[in-house]
């Protein structure tokens, strides 16, 4: 059984998801994959104690603050390797930005490879079912361009300038696939 809550934030209404242990998923509203690991109904609550830290969590996030990631009990939803995508994803500091081939150069030391895609990790962390805490808005491409992320790239941005990312070499791209 899953519980949902609602949040109301500077970019847009968000939904969380938890078990009564767990937090499963965070999603802002209209962004692609949307409750898209959840495979069966959630009944809302708001009193649920992980959807209560959470909304705390995400309080003192957009003041300003810089909360932890393991304050939160999160449980994710996803594959094996999706998870070790994850975990990648959690270490990367407020302020800071990764590029999808770092982490594919991360992934293949984990997994004892020469290489590995940067299009397999761009799938991995486009799925990423609890954004905004699990920072995948903080992974950009090699030449500095704003793509990939689930909730927009408008979005991507609020997140980049709330957490006073240096975005001099960043850009949205003209075109491409991940817009």
């Amino acid at each position: 059984m899953f519980y949902l809550a609602e949040y109301d934030s500077v970019v847009g209404k968000i939904t969380i998801a938890s078990t009564k242990t767990h937090v499963v998923g965070l999603w802002i509203e209209g962004q692609k994959y949307f409750l898209q690991s959840m495979h069966e109904s959630g009944e809302r609550c708001e009193d649920i104690p992980g959807l209560q830290q959470t909304k705390v969590w995400l309080d003192r996030y957009f003041a300003g603050e810089k909360p932890l990631i393991s304050e939160l009990p999160l449980a994710p939803i996803g594959s094996e390797f999706r998870q070790e995508v994850w975990k990648i994803l959690c270490k990367i500091p407020y302020g800071e930005v990764i590029t999808y081939g770092e982490i594919a150069k991360q992934m293949a030391k984990r997994l004892g490879k020469t290489s590995m895609s940067a299009q397999a990790i761009g799938g991995a962390v486009g799925h990423n079912p609890v954004s905004i805490i699990i920072p995948c808005h903080r992974v950009v491409g090699t030449n500095g361009s704003l793509t990939g992320y689930a909730g927009g790239i408008e979005k991507k941005i609020a997140l980049l300038e709330h957490e006073k990312v240096d975005m001099a070499k960043l850009f949205v791209p003209k075109k491409g696939t991940a817009l």
